[in-house]
């Protein structure tokens, strides 16, 4: 026994997760600095079981791989997952490892996208403020809550929401030269590694948390304690981010959340006083241009034939939280060919820009109430509140005008015409063409269509307008359009109602009512196919293939059952104002083309499901190149450009933490889908394992669990927090899938 006293310590015993493994200490001790060598040491303390073995609450198969790789350096994949091996190999702190399997993990993976990637946008620079001229002062238009023809009058561009009198202004006719930028990429072309940094200006390495140096930069205009965050952002990145240990794809919104929280504690606000002015907040598009609006400025980009998108305008900067946007790039010639506008609280601000860039300051509005809902019909600007509130502005008589009408619930636009959908159960009217030719004491004339037979509010509207059709003789069947109207109601009724062109006259008439959802409606969509409805139950829907005679509704054989899925979206317990509009879920497209839901789970997700609107049959997956949070997204079809054959493009805008904008091609992916077999995926949302991934970047804190989890999570203090609804709704999935696992 004596002879072999040395050699019984070289010899370690462990128990992991209840499996006994006996190694050397040789073996252990291979590799330094690893979490095995710190145990060894005595440096961090261990647990025995009771044959004296070390006990290591991990994984055992995992493990076995772990261990045999420190015996032999070789690492054996097959039949496992790569990320979970990675996970485990982090927890032992096993360097050389973690970096074979970050390798192995970028091998499919690239900052130049899949093939579905089709352009990157930098982060713009920071707006200054605007400069005020001091002896400039302008007149108010007549608008409904002053009496016609009195005036009003303020400095320019001082009009900041604060004093409820200042209903509507009229900017300088001259205009003012606008920052116009000179970014412009194209194709699937990633700009150069550089980026400029609104405080520091120095070249910077594009890595996977690229917008922290921008972030750190700008929180030193908002912090105090701004010493500090130079002395972080001056340290720089290494473009090799896999090679760091600590997780990082999301650290841009963990660090977005810090800021937000620990600025709030010096002005006194916690959790609201502060908006990343870098973070993508809303995506706006209308033919070639796009608009992207950041906490307190905006940003217009072009697309052109031979190169491709360019900054064109960027707005002066908002004192206020940029909460709602517009744009309209079909004004006409001149010198305001393009309209932008923006809300924040009551007010609305609108710009008029040139093609070169130039803009013109047209006026600042009041709507009196928070807007909820900006868009252009035509030439008109109109601003929209759930209390009943109604704001129109015409560019032909520059006239702003304000109107109370029934508390709106829902609204649609077809044409010239503006549908409400109100909570007293009635489809009012506006044919915006006819204003303001037609105003009585200067009002809208607003008209009601239809009232639901059991006075339900309308929480969902859709109007598809047939296109005319033609008999064989060349003359048009009909006189108009037929129009056809879809909407929901808070009982979850779904009915369709329908317009005969010579029958104007006499109303709508009920088509079909379906009866399938137990919660209000909150979208429905009628299209050339089909029937799309959603409800409030985590966006349950519902689809039918609609029958179709000469274009117009048939009753034979009438709307059959096409599908029945979710779109679930979990929502954070503090979402931001513009959060609602920034991540629709859709449906998107034209109703005679092939609609889509885009499927964003988590708040802090860095990928977008797109699935069909039919069959909820997944299209595609979206992943950010650059592994940073999709704050907001936009669907929207490009015109195509004047050489033979081009066609329109559908694109996916996505918008991000670190200020970046991603393009995608949903042309290209639509085709593609088209290609394979869609019969065998019988579920187009996430994985479960993918479902699993995405809510490890969460807080569920709010779970129903007995036994809290007592391991580490470095960004659980910073993760989004979900709502108590939904951790409640996760945990019932999850108790409906044991359930049928079990029987």
């Amino acid at each position: 026994m004596a002879c072999h006293q040395p050699y019984a310590g070289d010899i370690i015993h462990l128990n992991v997760g209840g499996k006994r493994f006996s190694t050397s200490k040789q073996t252990l001790n291979l590799i330094p600095d690893t979490f095995f060598t710190a145990l060894l040491s005595g440096r961090i303390s261990s647990l025995r079981d009771e044959n004296g073995a070390i006990f290591i609450d991990r994984d055992p198969e995992i493990f076995s791989i772990i261990l045999n790789y420190l015996r032999t350096r070789e690492i054996d994949l097959h039949g496992t997952n790569l990320r979970t091996l990675r996970h485990e190999a982090e927890y032992y702190n096993i360097a050389p490892l973690v970096k074979r399997l970050i390798l192995c993990e970028e091998l499919t993976q690239s900052t130049c996208g899949d093939v579905l990637f089709y352009g990157y946008l930098p982060p713009p620079c920071i707006s200054v403020q605007e400069t005020t001229p001091t002896s400039h002062y302008v007149e108010t238009t007549a608008v409904h809550s002053v009496r016609p023809g009195s005036s009003i009058r303020i400095p320019d561009g001082q009009n900041n929401g604060s004093t409820p009198s200042s209903s509507g202004t009229n900017g300088d006719s001259n205009g003012e030269s606008s920052q116009n930028g000179n970014n412009q990429w194209h194709g699937s072309q990633i700009p150069p590694n550089q980026i400029i940094s609104p405080v520091y200006n120095r070249p910077q390495g594009h890595s996977r948390n690229s917008s922290m140096e921008l972030r750190l930069g700008m929180s030193a205009t908002y912090s105090r304690s701004s010493q500090d965050l130079r002395g972080l952002a001056s340290r720089g990145h290494s473009r090799a981010a896999s090679l760091d240990l600590r997780h990082v794809r999301n650290s841009s919104a963990d660090l977005n959340k810090l800021f937000r929280n620990d600025i709030g504690l010096v002005f006194g606000n916690p959790g609201s006083s502060w908006a990343d002015p870098l973070r993508v907040q809303i995506i706006k598009a209308h033919h070639n241009w796009i608009v992207v609006g950041y906490a307190h400025f905006i940003v217009s980009y072009r697309l052109k034939d031979s190169s491709g998108w360019q900054q064109i305008f960027i707005s002066p900067h908002i004192e206020q939280c940029i909460e709602r946007i517009a744009i309209n790039a079909k004004m006409g010639s001149g010198d305001n060919s393009k309209m932008v506008a923006i809300s924040y609280g009551s007010q609305v601000r609108l710009w008029g820009i040139s093609d070169s860039g130039e803009k013109t300051n047209i006026g600042i509005f009041n709507l009196h109430v928070r807007v909820e809902y900006l868009f252009f019909i035509g030439s008109q600007l109109v601003a929209l509140s759930p209390s009943g509130k109604l704001g129109v502005w015409h560019a032909m008589t520059q006239h702003w005008q304000t109107q109370d009408v029934m508390p709106i619930a829902s609204f649609d636009t077809a044409g010239s015409i503006l549908l409400l959908g109100c909570n007293n159960g009635c489809i009012y009217y506006i044919d915006m063409q006819k204003f303001p030719l037609r105003m009585k004491d200067n009002d809208l004339l607003v008209t009601e269509l239809y009232r639901d037979p059991n006075n339900d509010p309308v929480t969902a509207i859709s109007v598809y307008l047939t296109p005319k059709t033609t008999s064989e003789r060349g003359r048009e069947d009909l006189c108009g359009n037929w129009i056809e109207i879809a909407y929901g109601t808070t009982s979850g009724s779904v009915r369709v109602i329908v317009q005969h062109p010579e029958t104007v006259g006499h109303g709508p008439q009920l088509f079909q009512t379906f009866t399938v959802h137990q919660s209000p409606v909150t979208k429905v969509t009628l299209s050339e196919k089909y029937l799309v409805s959603v409800c409030c139950e985590y966006n349950h829907v519902r689809s039918w293939r609609v029958t179709r005679f000469r274009g117009m509704l048939s009753t034979q054989p009438g709307s059959t059952p096409e599908a029945s899925f979710k779109i679930v979206s979990l929502e954070a317990v503090e979402p931001s104002i513009s959060h609602a509009t920034s991540n629709d879920c859709g449906p998107f497209g034209e109703q005679d083309d092939e609609q889509v839901f885009v499927q964003k789970v988590v708040p802090d997700a860095d990928q977008l499901f797109v699935r069909l609107a039919s069959n909820g049959k997944r299209v595609c997956v979206i992943k950010a190149v650059d592994g940073s949070t999709v704050s907001a997204f936009c669907v929207h079809e490009c015109e195509g450009s004047s050489r033979m054959g081009s066609r329109p493009r559908r694109f996916i805008f996505t918008g991000h933490s670190n200020g970046s904008i991603q393009m995608w091609d949903l042309t290209t992916a639509l085709d593609l889908s088209y290609k394979t077999d869609l019969a065998d995926k019988t579920n187009g949302g996430p994985s479960p394992e993918e479902l699993l991934q995405m809510l490890d970047q969460c807080d569920l804190s709010n779970s129903l669990c007995s036994t809290p989890c007592m391991s580490p999570l470095p960004s659980v203090a910073a993760a989004a927090r979900l709502k108590s609804s939904n951790v409640a709704f996760l945990n019932q999935q999850q108790d409906a899938d044991r359930a049928s696992s079990s029987s």
